[in-house]
């Protein structure tokens, strides 16, 4: 396996990309929440969700079947 499908944005499937980013804006918000003593029940969950789609992308990323959708030749 490409150890590049784990940590490049450019190699890594959309699943991963989104999970990532999700990653990111969950923990920025939770930053925020921290600075406004505010507390949201279960917030910690999303991680767990983002995890999990991101696992769901690497695995699309490295057994799915290349396809040609794209290329068109003619």
């Amino acid at each position: 396996m490409d150890l590049k499908k784990i940590y490049s944005p450019r190699h890594m499937h959309t699943f991963q990309v989104i999970a990532v980013t999700g990653l990111i804006m969950t923990a920025l918000a939770q930053l925020v929440l921290m600075l406004v003593k505010r507390d949201i029940p279960n917030f910690e969950w999303l991680y767990v969700c983002w995890l999990a789609l991101y696992i769901f992308g690497l695995f699309r990323n490295v057994y799915a079947k290349p396809h040609n959708d794209h290329h068109h030749h003619h």
